[in-house]
């Protein structure tokens, strides 16, 4: 009875881990709000996106072996994000200013990763955590490019609902002057590594509490 209560608890884990990181990723999209500090939060948010897509990814990936299994962790993600943000639509929000953070590429190559390096953990680590960081926040500009503008937006849809630190308001000095793409992908490529290890060791640990 242990044994299969250890192993059901083990899937268990993976709801929790794909659940979990969705919630806390739900709001990543929404720097579109913060007008005024667009960019630094989408150096911000990205970084944190990219932990939570690294992590549990490769937690999935390791676990089944199997390549795809990233992909279809960032599906998962990208359809309950999809769902939570049609909040945003029921306060009255038009489509195109709603944003949902991109993870399905970034998780594409860390398959790809592992696959070409026939399996190789190491390699996914160094390779697939290089290839996240650098990626994610390439792949969220596209985000901030092609949204509806957010100060003509928000003043055209005002929403007393909303907390006084998600109501828009006009630019300020504040920024990050530098490409906030290349500070997200300079940061992500570093961090990225050890988030990705995180999930490798996450998938270790779970596998010796099983056995146990």
């Amino acid at each position: 009875v242990m044994v299969w209560l250890r192993r059901c608890t083990h899937y268990l884990f993976m709801v929790v881990v794909a659940v979990n990181s969705t919630l806390l990723t739900i709001n990543a999209g929404d720097y579109i709000f913060y007008t005024d500090w667009a960019w630094t939060s989408l150096t911000v948010f990205s970084i944190s996106q990219t932990l939570m897509l690294a992590v549990g990814a490769t937690y999935y990936l390791t676990f089944t072996g199997v390549p795809g299994t990233a992909t279809y962790y960032g599906l998962i993600m990208t359809v309950y994000t999809w769902v939570a943000k049609g909040a945003w639509f029921a306060l009255g929000y038009p489509y195109d200013f709603i944003v949902t953070p991109i993870w399905l590429p970034s998780a594409m190559l860390l398959d790809l990763a592992y696959w070409a390096t026939k399996k190789n953990k190491h390699s996914l680590i160094l390779f697939g955590g290089v290839l996240v960081g650098m990626s994610l926040p390439l792949f969220n500009m596209v985000n901030l490019i092609t949204v509806a503008d957010p100060l003509e937006t928000a003043f055209k849809y005002p929403r007393p609902t909303l907390p006084p630190y998600m109501t828009p308001i006009e630019p300020q000095v504040g920024k990050f002057y530098s490409s906030p793409v290349a500070l997200g992908a300079g940061a992500g490529a570093v961090l990225s590594v050890t988030f990705t290890a995180l999930g490798c060791k996450l998938n270790t640990w779970t596998y010796r509490w099983m056995a146990a």
